[in-house]
């Protein structure tokens, strides 16, 4: 149906945006990730888009990145889970995240997205597995190289850094760093 807008940033209102396509203006909601990084209003914007149609509403979802609509695209083809839902979803959570919470399968990152509870969040990992972490490298995310990194990644995290810092000291390490060697590395690289 529609796959791409493109067009001026007209309006901005959390989650929802307006973008006029040559006098047309369509309103679409879009994640927070993708909210973050539209440009100021007035600006050219480009968009990769999902309708959705339903018996009460037509509904068009846009993206930032072909990696988001497919995560998105993913996960309203499982059952209980709308397109709301998975928008709320990818406003929680990058597609980074969603893929290495299934590698994992760490329910806990999806329970603390809201509307997410355990039954749903494991339903999520059951459904995924196989689906987004898999295709980590096709959705435009970074994977871990190793069972040490993995660790390492877990280790910061735990000691209360984001998700994207502790990514981002663990590209500074060399791949076959050990565990604790690659945990002091990331932590002095994180404290300058």
């Amino acid at each position: 149906m529609i796959g791409r807008l493109t067009g001026t940033l007209s309006e901005k209102n959390p989650p929802q945006v307006l973008v006029d396509c040559q006098g047309v203006g369509y309103e679409v909601d879009v994640p927070m990730s993708t909210f973050f990084n539209l440009p100021g209003l007035g600006d050219k914007v480009s968009l990769l888009t999902h309708f959705v149609v339903r018996e009460d509403a037509q509904i068009l979802f846009g993206f930032g990145t072909a990696g988001e609509r497919e995560a998105f695209r993913q996960l309203i083809k499982i059952s209980g889970v709308g397109p709301r839902t998975a928008l709320s979803v990818l406003s929680g959570m990058s597609v980074t995240d969603i893929a290495q919470a299934v590698t994992a399968q760490d329910a806990s990152r999806f329970v603390k997205v809201p509307g997410i509870g355990k039954k749903t969040a494991e339903r999520l990992l059951l459904e995924l597995k196989g689906k987004i972490g898999a295709d980590l490298g096709a959705l435009g995310a970074a994977g871990i190289g190793s069972d040490a990194q993995g660790d390492i990644l877990q280790a910061l995290v735990a000691l209360g850094y984001s998700d994207k810092e502790a990514q981002a000291a663990l590209k500074s390490l060399p791949k076959d760093a050990s565990v604790s060697d690659g945990i002091k590395q990331a932590l002095k690289a994180l404290a300058r």
